[in-house]
């Protein structure tokens, strides 16, 4: 796991490309600084599988936190000291999937543990006994992917493949930027308003959290730039951007603010 890595992540907006530009950008950038070097630091594009999260989220994630103990230097280890192992493993997101007081807050833990009954003890340890099933079964997910792009059950390829592979010279790549979720505008509110009790309307003139969140989620699941969320909530299009600022430094500090967003969140995302 020296030379390359994993990252499991939700693209609503399909901009996955542009995420990826981002991060690599920037990593390259602060990589280099420190190490006083300067050009490319990646080999290649990174490569992207299209995920059914419905059938294959959870087998996904256990997947990818097991990758540091497939190497070959850990291969004729025993389960218990793979287990030892990724849960000493420093660059896991592991450790705040089993143990709440290390969670990291640009992570969404209820995601995937939403499928063991949510973001309590009782799923850690569910999750954690996946886990250890896995290793001890052994888990293969690559004859699953379908050409070498998409995981998911028979059903889920032949929509992807039928709605948006039809006609493409590489059926092999399916093109993220057609497979998009953008939330309409109108699902984002409605899941707003039935959480807050109160209208779209009410919930703009108080400078309230629904109304923060209803800015983020517009920007995060709708698609909507400052300018356009401002004309919805009848603000600034400066204002969009400290609201959602300052939703966002109370949700790495409030766990109660955290479960509220998720919550509304996932609302949009049924």
């Amino acid at each position: 796991m020296n030379n390359h890595f994993h990252l499991l992540v939700e693209t609503p907006l399909a901009n996955l490309a542009e995420f990826m530009r981002k991060f690599n950008i920037t990593y390259t950038s602060y990589y280099n600084r420190q190490h006083n070097r300067i050009g490319h630091l990646y080999q290649g594009r990174y490569k992207s599988i299209l995920v059914n999260k419905n059938e294959y989220l959870s087998i996904l994630s256990r997947y990818i936190h097991l990758n540091p103990v497939r190497v070959k230097p850990n291969e004729k280890a025993s389960v218990k000291e793979k287990i030892r192992k990724i849960m000493h493993y420093p660059w896991s997101s592991l450790s705040g999937y089993l143990n709440k007081r290390k969670k990291e807050g640009f992570i969404d833990y209820s995601l995937v543990l939403s499928e063991y009954g949510g973001d309590n003890n009782r799923a850690r340890k569910a999750y954690f006994k996946a886990l250890y099933e896995d290793l001890s079964a052994g888990m293969e997910i690559h004859e699953k992917i379908f050409g070498q792009s998409i995981l998911g059950g028979d059903e889920f390829i032949e929509w992807v493949t039928e709605e948006f592979l039809k006609g493409e010279k590489d059926r092999e790549r399916p093109s993220l930027r057609k497979i998009h979720t953008y939330k309409a505008k109108d699902v984002i509110l409605k899941a707003i308003e039935h959480e807050a009790g109160k209208s779209i309307k009410a919930i703009s003139k108080e400078k309230g959290i629904y109304r923060q969140i209803a800015m983020e989620l517009l920007y995060r699941l709708g698609g909507l730039k400052g300018e356009e969320i401002g004309k919805i909530i009848g603000v600034g299009y400066t204002s969009v951007s400290q609201e959602r600022r300052r939703l966002q430094e109370r949700l790495s500090k409030d766990r109660k603010l955290e479960a509220l967003y998720n919550r509304i969140m996932h609302k949009c995302n049924e």
